[in-house]
């Protein structure tokens, strides 16, 4: 599944482990949904999409 996190989350300066932070999760898995290894579970994907005011759809493409 194809992502824009790594972008979104450059756009905002923020650090991997920052946004592993807000999302309660590691810093290893926000490297591993920005780099497509792992996709993650729709309620981790509605928190990402609420962490940058936008929709799943904006973030995540089949």
């Amino acid at each position: 599944m194809n992502n824009r996190m790594k972008e979104l989350r450059l756009a905002r300066a923020w650090s991997q482990g920052n946004l592993a932070d807000a999302l309660s999760v590691s810093r290893q898995t926000v490297n591993a949904i920005e780099n497509g290894r792992y996709d993650p579970s729709l309620p981790l994907a509605f928190t990402i999409a609420a962490v940058f005011g936008l929709t799943i759809e904006d973030i995540f493409q089949p």
